[in-house]
């Protein structure tokens, strides 16, 4: 296998293979998919068809659409996995170009949904989210920046970074969509975090971070203000801003242990849960599988987690692991934020369920994060055992 040359940092530089021990390639290793990962998703992908079909009001259309939108989402899985590190590495910055250029055309001519104007649309063809897009290319060109330098990041690496961050996620906030924003800016915050940030700087930005939390507040729309106070007292407007936490939390909780059985939750069935075939589907899972079901599903979602980190941990460059441990990690936030909104201990943000939650734009996101975790984890070089 020819060898890849990647800037690296500090003590991380690239072992020359040694000639003729390296051993032989599986056949997953030929098609750069790891079977452990890719089995993993399928049966996530599987089970969440038959929640989003009692989710969806048992639409059998819902289910094929979604069906359709992963097999595009598996083959863009398939295709980003054959990209060596090296190739990731070259395209990093125009990803990220291209994704902060489609932002500025979303506030120029986007498309409006639900009183934000989040997606592009190419007439005949798609309906998009850019937003959905800057999700891999912040890591991407935040990983790519700071394997340029030593590790750990110096102050003009990490302003640099602060720069890369700010403007997209400043486009997102604007649409607005505040759960976005959020996201991007945590999957460069991973990258930031895995290059070795000293505790010193963790917590002066922490710091930093708290004392910035009233412009914050000043500058959410009041609505994202009202998500906010809601959490704290539900009761406090049941029948408007805080139905949907009502609503989801009383679901959860009729589940009992087991569960109401498929298709039998009354608050789903009976449309009291909103948005349920999409930020909310984990309280229809709660209510018609009970704390059984959702330990089953937490479990999947760990074992993919764990996976992931066991790959992102073999990658012979600092790019790649840098990258690759952001991609997971910021993956386990999805399903933290998610589960978290739903059950009422954090604000409502339109996070969705991961692979769960009917969504086109995100699905083909998520799996080719997973495409890019796989294709570091194969192209690596094959040392004799």
């Amino acid at each position: 296998m020819s060898r890849v040359d990647l800037p690296m940092g500090g003590r991380d530089a690239m072992r020359s293979p040694l000639s003729g021990m390296s051993r032989r390639r599986s056949i997953w290793e030929r098609i750069h998919l790891d079977p452990w990962l890719l089995g993993l998703l399928l049966v996530l992908m599987l089970a969440g068809l038959g929640v989003l079909y009692s989710a969806g009001g048992q639409s059998l259309d819902l289910v094929i659409g979604q069906a359709w939108r992963f097999g595009v989402a598996l083959v863009v899985m398939v295709v980003v996995a054959q990209f060596s590190p090296a190739t990731l590495y070259r395209w990093a910055l125009p990803a990220y170009l291209v994704g902060v250029l489609m932002l500025v055309a979303v506030e120029v001519m986007g498309d409006m949904g639900m009183g934000a104007q989040r997606w592009l649309v190419i007439p005949g063809v798609i309906r998009f989210q850019p937003s959905e897009m800057m999700k891999l290319a912040m890591p991407l060109v935040v990983s790519a920046w700071l394997c340029r330098h030593p590790l750990p990041p110096r102050l003009r690496e990490l302003v640099v970074c602060v720069a890369l961050v700010g403007v997209p996620v400043m486009l997102i906030a604007g649409q607005p969509d505040l759960g976005t924003s959020l996201l991007v800016a945590t999957s460069a915050v991973f990258v930031i975090l895995l290059a070795g940030l000293s505790w010193r700087i963790i917590c002066a930005l922490t710091l930093m971070m708290a004392a910035a939390l009233p412009l914050l507040w000043m500058n959410m729309h009041d609505y994202q203000r009202q998500r906010v106070l809601t959490l704290l007292n539900p009761q406090s407007d049941p029948l408007g801003a805080g139905w949907n936490i009502i609503q989801s939390t009383t679901a959860l909780g009729s589940g009992g242990l087991w569960g109401k059985g498929w298709l039998q939750g009354t608050q789903s069935q009976l449309e009291f849960l909103p948005e349920r075939h999409t930020d909310f589907i984990v309280a229809v899972l709660g209510e018609e599988f009970g704390l059984v079901g959702m330990l089953v599903f937490l479990l999947l979602y760990l074992l993919i987690v764990c996976r992931g980190l066991w790959l992102a941990s073999t990658a012979q460059e600092t790019f790649g692991r840098l990258l690759a441990g952001s991609i997971i990690l910021t993956f386990f936030i999805y399903v933290f934020v998610n589960i978290g909104m739903v059950s009422g201990i954090l604000p409502v943000v339109g996070v969705p369920l991961p692979l769960v939650s009917f969504g086109g734009t995100s699905s083909v996101t998520l799996l080719a994060g997973f495409g890019i975790l796989m294709a570091i984890h194969s192209h690596r070089r094959l040392l004799p055992r």
